[in-house]
C-alpha cells in the first residue's frame, strides 16, 4: 500500500510593507481597535456592499476582528497577503488591498481592493494596485495575477486597465449579487503577467 507524503506547512516570515506613489502598504493588526474599526467601516460601506458580498457576513467588531485574524493566518500559511493602504506621510488608513488565493506551485494569485469613502477620487486604488502587483510579480515570484470585478463596476475596471491588467473575458455567474447569496452575477476577468510590460502611471 502506497503512503502519501504530506509536507507540513511552514510558517512564513511576515511580508514586507511595499511603499511608493505616496502610499505604504501595512499589515492589518487584529489586536488594534483602530484597525478593526477601519476594517469594519470599509466592509459596511454601501459602495463596497453594492459590488461585493463576503463569504462570511461581517457585521460587528467581533466578526471584523475574527476576519482579520483569518487574514493573518493566510499570511502565515503563505496563501494570502492583506495590506492596509495608508498615506505614507500621515499613516492614515485609506483602504485595503489583498493578494489572495496564492498558489506557489502555479505562481498565481487573485487581487482585490476597496477604498474608504473619504479617500476616493485621489487614485488611491490605482497607486495601491500598482504597488501590490509589482511586489507580487517580483519579490513574491508570481507569474500571473488575476483581478475580477462585477460587470458594471466601471471604476474598478478603469483601475485594472491603468495598472496593466488586461481584460480577458466574462465569467458567467461567478459571484454573488449584492448582499444576496442565492443569486449570481457575471464577472469581468482581468490579468497581468510578470512578462507584461509595466504600466506607466
Amino acid at each position: 500500500m502506497a503512503h502519501r507524503i504530506v509536507t507540513p506547512t511552514r510558517p512564513r516570515a511576515p511580508h514586507p510593507e511595499p511603499h511608493g506613489h505616496g502610499l505604504r502598504l501595512c499589515r492589518w493588526d487584529a489586536d488594534s481597535d483602530t484597525d478593526v474599526a477601519d476594517w469594519l467601516r470599509g466592509l459596511l460601506d454601501p459602495e463596497f456592499q453594492r459590488w461585493n458580498t463576503p463569504v462570511l457576513p461581517i457585521t460587528d467588531l467581533d466578526s471584523a476582528r475574527a476576519s482579520l485574524r483569518s487574514k493573518r493566518q493566510q499570511e502565515t500559511d503563505g496563501t494570502g497577503a492583506s495590506f492596509r493602504i495608508t498615506d505614507a506621510a500621515t499613516g492614515t488608513t485609506l483602504g485595503h488591498i489583498g493578494v489572495n488565493e496564492i498558489n506557489h506551485a502555479l505562481r498565481t494569485a487573485r487581487v482585490g481592493y476597496w477604498i474608504l469613502p473619504e479617500a476616493r477620487g485621489h487614485r488611491v486604488a490605482t497607486r495601491a494596485l500598482a504597488l501590490a502587483a509589482d511586489w507580487a510579480l517580483t519579490d513574491l515570484g508570481l507569474h500571473r495575477l488575476e483581478l475580477g470585478h462585477a460587470v458594471g463596476h466601471d471604476a474598478s475596471c478603469r483601475v485594472a486597465e491603468r495598472c496593466g491588467f488586461r481584460y480577458e473575458g466574462t465569467l458567467r455567474d461567478a459571484m454573488w449579487e449584492a448582499q444576496d447569496r442565492d443569486a449570481f452575477r457575471d464577472v469581468h476577468l482581468h490579468a497581468r503577467l510578470a512578462t507584461d510590460a509595466p504600466p506607466t502611471l
